[in-house]
């Protein structure tokens, strides 16, 4: 199993509920928060928050503690060979979006209330993170 950390990037409305924003990826267009390679040098987090940038354009505030793993079957690209990864996620809240970013040519991304956010997203681990994500987010606005 291969390790890559991830970014869960949401916002709030106007109306104060939470949105994600999801990405394409590059080769199947299937709809995935950004992730990829620990990078060196970074931290978990920061290395997580690097890739949404560079995948999403977003910038914000990144939690130190994961919210949990997610995994995936990932095709490598130069040979075709697919591993299992474990995903690490950390929550991004952003702060600011960018017109163009270092792959905004390669994929698409959007903004989704969490009911389509669930719906869009083929991996049912990623569902159950998100979903109990948003658990904690509704707990913690009712206090």
């Amino acid at each position: 199993m291969r390790l890559q950390y991830g970014a869960l990037p949401y916002h709030f409305t106007t109306t104060g509920g939470p949105e994600f924003l999801l990405g394409t990826t590059r080769k199947t267009k299937r709809w995935m928060i950004p992730k990829g390679w620990p990078i060196k040098g970074l931290k978990a987090a920061k290395s997580a928050a690097r890739e949404a940038y560079e995948e999403a354009g977003v910038r914000g505030t990144i939690r130190a503690k994961s919210v949990g793993f997610f995994t995936y079957d990932k095709r490598l690209d130069e040979d075709g060979i697919i591993v299992p990864c474990a995903v690490r996620v950390f929550p991004l809240l952003v702060k600011r979006q960018d017109k163009t970013w270092p792959e905004y040519r390669q994929r698409q991304s959007k903004w989704f209330v969490p009911e389509e956010a669930l719906s869009a997203i083929k991996e049912e681990s990623l569902r159950v993170l998100i979903s109990s994500f948003v658990g904690s987010l509704v707990a913690s606005a009712s206090r």
